[in-house]
């Protein structure tokens, strides 16, 4: 009885309130919308005090239900009429407008939130991702602009959609001049002429705004400058008209790169590392020849390292601690010198670009990394490192130490060992030209300079160079020089075995004859020459003397280097180079850092060299 009382009350309910048409609650608030331009005489009413964001936002709800109530895929009559009456093409062209006050601001969300909330695939279309492409122009116009958070959120909706459907690229950077003069969707070639005449019927609106039949094109973009790195010559621009800057996606996000708002910051380098970070080769290879992204990476980098100030002090660059792109460092803290703000903007961009190779796809990695290579490296650093002023060098060479210790992609580690020390394995000879990787003598002379702090600042660089896992850094510096000489030895593996016990066994009974009886009074006498029999030399294939009995007693041997009158380090210097460059204490006097060291002038009286 109660139940059928309970359907019979809904039954009257549903009777008495008529269904909502929602496609005509729709174009009401879309038609109020427009009213307003027609309505309204002060200019100056700020957006927020008139409905216009209130209509908007129930054109949104009501496009979100919409595609609830009808299955999947299914394109509802509310979303048909935005696309056939270009709703989105009239606020992106307000918004440029900004009028009312404050309306640039409004058109933002509104496409955020509708590309966010609606499922169904809307970018596609050119009535969507032509409107998108002249927000992004819009986007970051002027830094530190009010629009800023607005402009980070619609980035962040479009990295989203692309990381869902990576070929959304070619309708988000077509704007750009092809080398093959071709857009990636034909509809667009199609559409242009069409889009004159409506764009002027929007237009007509109250006379609000001017039509022009340069915002129903999109616009050329090409840089000078990036063309090249694009794959686009750099005569592909008319030459009636001047090249305008490529303004997209990425240009928008390495602009909000800039921001001074931490968030809004931080919040675009996680979206350009979204954007990069695409699976598909195909879509990573169009990134990279049709967007300027290695050069404006780079560039930034370069720009924030040559705002580094000439007087900062080499020792606080050294002292530098390693700086993360995701924490905000402050440099009024306790800790702070004259410099570190300037210091901490360039590693946090360094970090961010380390971290970005490491992350992204292997071809957009090596697209930045050869431009960091070639920018950075050869361009900025190389001259440096070789200049004449002491002061150059000493500042440069800090510098270059706290890159290689910020460093540690592999492509951008191999990159800059590359750079250092060469692509040469084959071993040294006394007649070989220093022009075939001239940096790396020049690093190497550095070790010997007459100024302590850049002998001193040059072994920091080489000692973290060392602390890198990369295979060419060990190699290049001493292996080469081992490969083509007799220090190892050849021997049996059960052979090998019964030698090193016995080895163990009588190693604390030998006498070491570069140390006196241990009496006190004995004090240091110089060493004597050893004969050419002794074991001391280096080992043939045809001697038993293990290169482990050579390195043990080879300890010593650096050690009493150091106490020798005139020897330029102290004794723990020479230790500490000893656990550095362990081969090259047994080498030759003319190895790289005998040379670099002197330490060939404290210990040649007590090694027959071969």
């Amino acid at each position: 009885m109660l139940s059928r009382l309970g359907a019979l009350l809904q039954q009257a309910l549903e009777t008495q309130e008529p269904g909502i048409d929602l496609l005509e609650a729709f174009t009401e608030h879309w038609k109020r919308l427009t009213h307003y331009y027609l309505e309204a005489t002060d200019e100056n009413t700020p957006v927020k005090k008139t409905d216009i964001p209130w209509r908007l936002k129930q054109m949104l709800d009501i496009l979100v239900y919409e595609e609830k109530q009808h299955p999947a895929g299914e394109t509802g009559p509310c979303l048909e009429y935005l696309l056939q009456h270009k709703i989105l093409e009239t606020l992106s062209t307000l918004g440029k407008a900004e009028y009312p006050p404050g309306m640039r601001q409004q058109v933002f969300l509104f496409f955020s939130s509708v590309l966010g909330q609606v499922q169904h695939p809307l970018l596609h279309y050119l009535n969507v991702h032509r409107p998108v492409q002249k927000l992004l122009q819009l986007s970051s116009h002027a830094r530190g602009s009010a629009t800023e958070k607005e402009e980070v959120q619609f980035a962040a909706a479009l990295c989203v959609k692309i990381k869902q459907d990576p070929a959304l690229l070619t309708y988000l950077l077509e704007g750009k001049n092809l080398l093959t003069g071709k857009r990636p969707s034909e509809q667009l070639s199609g559409a242009q002429g069409e889009a004159g005449s409506s764009l002027g019927e929007r237009l007509a609106i109250n006379g609000a705004l001017s039509a022009s039949p340069e915002q129903a094109r999109v616009s050329p973009m090409g840089s000078a400058a990036c063309a090249s790195l694009a794959g686009t010559p750099k005569n592909s621009v008319s030459s009636s008209s001047p090249p305008r800057e490529e303004k997209n996606l990425v240009t928008s996000l390495i602009n909000l790169c800039k921001s001074q708002k931490s968030r809004v910051a931080l919040k675009a380098q996680e979206n350009l590392l979204l954007l990069i970070s695409v699976a598909q080769p195909a879509a990573a290879t169009y990134l990279v020849q049709n967007s300027a992204l290695s050069c404006l990476l780079t560039d930034r980098l370069c720009d924030l390292y040559n705002a580094i100030p000439a007087s900062t002090d080499p020792a606080d660059i050294v002292s530098l601690e390693r700086v993360s792109w995701r924490l905000q460092n402050n440099s009024t803290d306790e800790g702070s010198f004259p410099g570190k703000g300037s210091l901490d903007a360039f590693f946090s961009w360094l970090d961010y670009c380390d971290h970005l190779v490491r992350e992204a796809h292997p071809v957009v990695a090596a697209a930045v990394t050869t431009d960091i290579g070639e920018k950075l490296f050869q361009g900025i650093l190389r001259p440096q490192l070789l200049q004449m002023s002491e002061l150059g060098i000493l500042t440069s060479t800090a510098m270059l130490t706290a890159v290689v210790r910020q460093i540690s992609a592999p492509a951008l580690l191999q990159e800059m060992v590359m750079f250092l020390l060469g692509t040469e394995r084959q071993p040294e000879a006394v007649t070989d030209s220093p022009q075939q990787h001239f940096l790396r003598c020049q690093l190497i002379e550095h070790c010997n300079h007459l100024s302590d702090e850049i002998s001193i600042t040059t072994l920091r660089l080489f000692e973290e160079l060392l602390r890198k896992p990369h295979e060419h850094v060990l190699y290049s510096l001493v292996l080469r020089n081992l490969e083509a000489r007799s220090y190892i030895l050849h021997s049996q593996p059960e052979r090998g075995i019964q030698e090193q016990e016995h080895y163990e066994d009588t190693l604390e009974l030998e006498e070491d004859p570069y140390f006196t009886d241990g009496s006190p009074d004995a004090g240091f006498r110089p060493c004597q020459k050893p004969a050419p029999s002794s074991s001391w030399g280096p080992a043939r294939l045809e001697d038993k003397t293990e290169v482990n009995e050579i390195a043990l007693r080879s300890v010593p041997l650096i050690s009493s280097a150091g106490d020798c009158p005139g020897s330029p380090i102290h004794s723990h210097e020479a230790l500490q180079v000893w656990l550095l460059f362990t081969s090259d204490v047994i080498i030759s006097s003319s190895n790289l850092f005998f040379r670099g060291l002197s330490i060939c002038v404290a210990i040649g009286p007590c090694v027959e060299y071969p």
